[in-house]
C-alpha cells in the first residue's frame, strides 16, 4: 500500500478563492471589506517571515491589511493600548498578535485583551470555552485546517478513532475539540503517555502535533490511517545541510498509511488560508451578516 498525498496546497489555494469570492461578495452586496490588523513586537526571523507571508495573502484575498511592528523594547502597555485602538476601529475585522512576545510582555493578558469577536487566532478564552461547549467560535487556524485535511481524505470522520499526539492549546486541544464536534472518539496522547506506540495503532486518524522530528514510525500506524503530520522540524540533512521533517517518519508511514500530508505542503498552507476565513467569519459577524458556508 502506497498513502495518497494530502495536497495541502492545493486544498488551501482552493479555500483562499472561495474566501476572496465571499470577500467580492461582501464588498459587492454590503460595502464591507474585511480587514486584518497585525501586529508584530520585535525582530524574530521566522516572525517576520510569517507575518509578510500573511500580509500577502490578504491583500491578495481582496482585504485590506493593518500591519503594526513595534520594536522588541516595547513595554506591555504599549501593545495592549494598540490591541485597544484596533478593537475600537470599526475598519479591523480581525486582531492577530504574532507570537512569541518579548518576555517583558504577558502573552496571555494579551490574547485576553483582543475583542473575542475579533479574535481571528482563535486563543482567547471566551472562544476556546465556546469552542469546548460546541458553540459557534473562532477556532484556531491550523486545527481547522487540519480537520479540513482530514475530511478531504475521509468523507466522514463520525465514529472513528482518532488519536492526536500533543496537548497544546494552540493545535492538541482545539483539534480534539474540533474532532469531537465531528463525532469522532478522541484520544489526547502527549510526553506522558505510556505504550504510545500501541495507542497509535489503534487511530483511524492520527494527528501529530509534538514537535518531535520522525517520532512516529511506520509501524506504529494502523494500515489505511489518514495521517495528518503538524510538525516542522529543522534537522541535519545531507551533505551538512538542514532539511524540514516532520513528527512523522513520512517514507515509512506512507507504506502504511491510507493518505497523509507531507511536510512541507500539508498542513502549513492551510494555517494562512483558515485565518483568512476567520477574518471572513469575523467580519460577517461584527456588521451582522451571515457568515460563509467554507
Amino acid at each position: 500500500m502506497t498513502a495518497a498525498i494530502i495536497d495541502g496546497k492545493a486544498i488551501a489555494a482552493t479555500l483562499r478563492g472561495k474566501v476572496a469570492g465571499e470577500v467580492a461578495r461582501l464588498k459587492r452586496d454590503h460595502g464591507v471589506t474585511p480587514g486584518l490588523a497585525v501586529v508584530l513586537v520585535g525582530n524574530d526571523p521566522a516572525s517576520e517571515v510569517y507575518v509578510r507571508s500573511k500580509s500577502k495573502a490578504v491583500v491578495e484575498a481582496g482585504m485590506a491589511p493593518c500591519d503594526f511592528k513595534l520594536p522588541a523594547t516595547a513595554s506591555e502597555q504599549e501593545v495592549l493600548a494598540l490591541v485597544a485602538r484596533l478593537n475600537a476601529d470599526p475598519a479591523v475585522s480581525g486582531i492577530l498578535v504574532q507570537l512569541p512576545l518579548p518576555p517583558q510582555i504577558d502573552s496571555q493578558k494579551v490574547i485576553a485583551a483582543i475583542d473575542p469577536m475579533k479574535d481571528v487566532d482563535g486563543f482567547h478564552p471566551v472562544n476556546v470555552g465556546r469552542l469546548s461547549i460546541g458553540l459557534p467560535a473562532l477556532a484556531p487556524c491550523t486545527p481547522t485546517g487540519c480537520v479540513m485535511l482530514a475530511k478531504s481524505a475521509r468523507s466522514s470522520l463520525a465514529g472513528l478513532e482518532a488519536v492526536v499526539i500533543g496537548r497544546s492549546n494552540i493545535v492538541g486541544k482545539p483539534v480534539a475539540q474540533l474532532l469531537l464536534a465531528e463525532n469522532a472518539t478522541v484520544t489526547i496522547a502527549h510526553s506522558k503517555t505510556r505504550d504510545l506506540p500501541d495507542l497509535c495503532r489503534r487511530a483511524d486518524i492520527l494527528i501529530a502535533a509534538i514537535g518531535k522530528p520522525e517520532l512516529v514510525r511506520g509501524d506504529w500506524l494502523k494500515p489505511g490511517a489518514t495521517v495528518i503530520d503538524v510538525g516542522i522540524n529543522r534537522v541535519a540533512g545531507e551533505g551538512g545541510k538542514s532539511k524540514i521533517v516532520g513528527d512523522v517518519a513520512f517514507d515509512e508511514a506512507r507504506n502504511v498509511a491510507g493518505a497523509i500530508t507531507p511536510v512541507p505542503g500539508g498542513v502549513g498552507p492551510m494555517t494562512i488560508a483558515c485565518l483568512l476565513l476567520n477574518t471572513v467569519r469575523a467580519a460577517c459577524a461584527l456588521n451582522k451578516l451571515q457568515a460563509p458556508s467554507v
